[in-house]
């Protein structure tokens, strides 16, 4: 398949006509002067939702994206954390094996992605050894560049636009380390980091093309993530939208859940009105974000590049806005943590299509070295998704995944910005969150926490999983999913392919 793909791109329309749907993918001839292997894009958001609608809210996305691509309807992040999710996203590994287990020190974080030799191993370095002209745009891993200098450019990428200091989570007053190179921004509308970032990837994009070279482009916006600060041109949109009131917003009877659900206290007025300004905000802040889809495909296509391009458009985490209960954040194993949006267009990639198969963010990495034909020097615990990105059926073939592995490790969450310093009074304010095991299936969901607690939600009956099940479940059965969980938890490589693609147990009650 691999090598099949090397050769074989197909027609995928321009953003303003009907793309290919379905049928086989036509061949093109090899030029022995040019490298045509397809070029990629690599869209990652910070925090982006898919269960609360963000997307209805990206004309853009769901034009050019999903409505000349195809949706992935079952994306997965194992461990809803930055730094973890995005070195599993760079190496293909889970983090119980990465060991890059929370975002900051002293078992995670940039030193520790740094100490663990990550840097050599990711996917950059694979494309870039290929022949691959390789970029990383924006956010990397959380505490960079901390243990290095400033201009520090890790290995494997030939264009490197990265903030190392300042406040590039406000959007506003960072300092962008530009190819080993310092650039100071300020607070003009013309320092937005997320349109920064646009003109350096069209900048990018020209290059490559000009030079008719086969591009790697990693592009990961710091929208939507707390302080949600939008473009000063989106700052008035969407005054009456509300933060969405699903089923376990506000959610009255939590005497089911862990007994860190169970100490909230239900959410009041205030609480109520912060949300909904934050998911405004979360809102605005995506519309840069749109634009810059909208000025990737235009650029691709104006340079000839856009039917040998693919596009993926993700997130490294979900995020919650009052359910269950809970403020504003994520780090949970319920499903707007862990579910995150994805969308693939590209040369054979189906118009309109949405596929159901599992697939998680360990996936990505061996996905892009498939279709460059690279070599990952990593371990990846994941599997490419080039299987699923042609015409066949929307379901999963034989041997996919069934289940995926949901992990934590536990942490304290740190205020923004540091790293692992605090001072007493910030200390004191730390949260605390305990590790956890757990399975998804498509019909079910379980749950164990170093507590000692356990849930299970029956997914088709409750997909918002109001009603945790445990309590009246076989214990039989539920030794079974621990057992398994567990497994999960210490597998690797081919390890984990074999356990997540066997039959899941039979619910027994």
């Amino acid at each position: 398949m691999k090598r099949l793909l090397l050769i074989l791109l197909g027609v995928v329309a321009l953003s303003a006509g009907p793309a290919q749907s379905g049928g086989p993918v036509r061949a093109i001839q090899q030029d022995a002067q040019k490298d045509t292997r397809p070029n990629i894009i690599f869209l990652l958001t910070d925090d982006q939702d898919l269960e609360l609608s963000s997307l209805a809210y990206m004309p853009n996305v769901r034009g050019l994206l999903a409505g000349q691509g195809t949706t992935f309807s079952n994306d997965f992040v194992p461990l809803s954390l930055c730094c973890p999710s995005r070195s599993s996203i760079l190496t293909g590994e889970y983090a119980h094996n990465h060991h890059v287990y929370t975002n900051a020190k002293p078992d995670g974080g940039y030193k520790i992605f740094l100490q663990n030799g990550l840097e050599e191993a990711t996917v950059g370095t694979a494309l870039h050894a290929a022949g691959y002209r390789t970029a990383l745009m924006g956010k990397y891993v959380n505490a960079y560049p901390a243990g290095t200098e400033n201009t520090h450019v890790p290995p494997g990428w030939d264009e490197w636009d990265v903030p190392i200091g300042g406040a590039a989570y406000n959007e506003f007053n960072y300092t962008l380390n530009q190819n080993g190179t310092l650039i100071k921004h300020g607070k003009t509308p013309d320092d937005y980091l997320t349109d920064v970032l646009t003109g350096r990837a069209r900048e990018f994009i020209r290059g490559a093309a000009a030079d008719h070279v086969p591009f790697f482009l990693y592009l990961a916006t710091y929208a939507p993530h707390k302080p949600y600060t939008p473009a000063p041109r989106h700052a008035a949109l969407f005054p009456g939208v509300k933060a969405p009131r699903t089923p376990s917003f506000n959610e009255g009877d939590v005497s089911d859940k862990p007994e860190a659900v169970r100490k909230l206290a239900a959410l009041s007025k205030q609480d109520v009105a912060t949300l909904d300004t934050q998911y405004r905000l979360r809102l605005q802040s995506l519309q840069a974000v749109d634009e810059m889809v909208a000025a990737l495909v235009r650029v691709l296509r104006n340079n000839g590049r856009l039917g040998n391009t693919y596009i993926f458009f993700t997130s490294d985490n979900g995020y919650h806005l009052g359910q269950h209960r809970m403020r504003a954040g994520k780090y949970t194993p319920y499903e707007e943590d862990i579910r995150v949006p994805l969308l693939v267009r590209g040369p054979g990639v189906p118009a309109g299509r949405t596929v159901d198969a599992f697939v998680e963010n360990v996936d990505f990495a061996p996905t892009f070295a498939d279709l460059a034909g690279a070599h990952l020097t990593s371990h990846p615990d994941g599997r490419s998704l080039v299987p699923l990105l042609g015409g066949g059926a929307s379901g999963a073939p034989d041997g996919w995944r069934r289940a995926v592995l949901l992990e934590q490790f536990a942490f304290r969450e740190l205020p923004q910005g540091t790293d692992g310093i605090l001072e007493p009074s910030e200390a004191a304010t730390i949260e605390e969150y305990p590790s956890h095991l757990g399975l998804r299936t498509p019909t079910y969901k379980y749950i164990e926490r170093s507590t000692g607690e356990q849930e299970y939600y029956d997914l088709t009956q409750d997909p918002d999983e109001l009603r945790n099940l445990a309590g009246q479940m076989d214990s039989r059965f539920l030794n079974r999913l621990s057992g398994i969980v567990h497994a999960l938890g210490e597998c690797a490589g081919d390890g984990c392919r074999r356990l997540e693609g066997a039959a899941v147990p039979v619910p027994v009650r």
